[in-house]
């Protein structure tokens, strides 16, 4: 199998028996390992993890198609056009938080106000991207169509310079990149997501892997530990900011503002998310980036249950 690109193998963590089982776990700039580091959930495992960082959701998706992972945390948004692909990925946990970090951000010095003075101008985002949607959601707000403004479809370390140079208006992403830009004050929020975003990501996993006896009951304790770190990371923001921050190269101010404004939570799948992920899969076929109606229930795997403590 030819592994893409832009995938990255991080490390193995933890020492259990040569015949333990591997759980090969793609993240995005650090924040699942790093939030798990700091709070001590990748202590005595009885299975192996290897790492790999992704700058963006879309990337990720793709290795989770190509199964050169097997499990990630992915956004709604490219959940979606995974299984508009025909994927065979299923999201087996939510994370629940609050969108404040996903914005439409431009420069300081810009005479752009409002989302109406978007009108004309360029816009820098993933297509497909958590980062495409909020744009969407914010022309809408105001008034506007997508094509009432052009787009600069990069990755985010290319918008954001495309950004600082003047070479797009505007950027929609997201946190940990839209607290960078307010902590360097290389860009200023026009409009973030309360109110327009579920704020809902996933931890996605292939068929292979869920169907795989030994990968699933790892899968099972992994994300009761990944919900136990969220847990200790909320109540130690400042020390888990220290951990991201070395781990993603991001000023600790910029990794504190990123997490502690999320105020996040895992919880199992339920009723209430695959509503929720419905109508984004509807918004999308609306403009047209999805081309066919898609009923996302076949997405969902919910053997998995995520244990809720104290």
């Amino acid at each position: 199998m030819k592994y893409p690109a832009f995938y990255i193998a991080l490390a193995l963590v933890s020492a259990p028996s040569a015949q333990a089982v591997t759980l090969r776990i793609a993240d995005q700039k650090g924040n699942m390992r790093a939030e798990m580091t700091a709070a001590h959930q990748l202590d005595n495992l009885s299975y192996r993890i290897e790492w790999a960082e992704f700058p963006a959701a879309a990337p990720l998706a793709e290795a989770l198609n190509a199964g050169a992972v097997d499990a990630g945390i992915i956004g709604d948004a490219p959940l979606l056009f995974s299984l508009a692909a025909g994927s065979q990925v299923k999201a087996v946990a939510v994370s629940k938080s609050v969108p404040a970090g996903l914005a439409v951000l431009v420069r300081p010095d810009s005479p752009i106000k409002t989302a109406a003075d978007l009108k004309g101008k360029s816009i820098a985002t993933g297509r497909g991207s958590i980062g495409h949607f909020q744009a969407l959601k914010t022309l809408e707000q105001a008034g506007l169509s997508d094509k009432d403004v052009s787009w600069r479809f990069l990755q985010p370390a290319d918008a954001r310079i495309a950004l600082s140079s003047g070479a797009v208006d505007a950027w929609a992403t997201w946190d940990p990149y839209t607290a960078l830009a307010e902590v360097t004050r290389s860009g200023r929020v026009l409009v973030n997501g309360v109110g327009l975003s579920t704020g809902n990501s996933f931890l996605a996993a292939t068929d292979a892997a869920i169907s795989d006896g030994e990968k699933r009951a790892a899968l099972q304790d992994y994300v009761n530990r990944l919900a136990a770190a969220d847990r200790w990371a909320n109540s130690h923001v400042g020390d888990y900011a220290q951990t991201l921050a070395k781990i993603i190269g991001f000023p600790a101010a910029a990794a504190e503002k990123s997490f502690s404004r999320r105020q996040s939570h895992w919880q199992s799948i339920d009723d209430n998310t695959v509503r929720q992920q419905q109508e984004t899969a509807d918004f999308y076929q609306k403009y047209g980036l999805i081309q066919k109606t898609l009923d996302v229930q076949p997405t969902f795997y919910r053997g998995l249950k995520v244990a809720q403590g104290s």
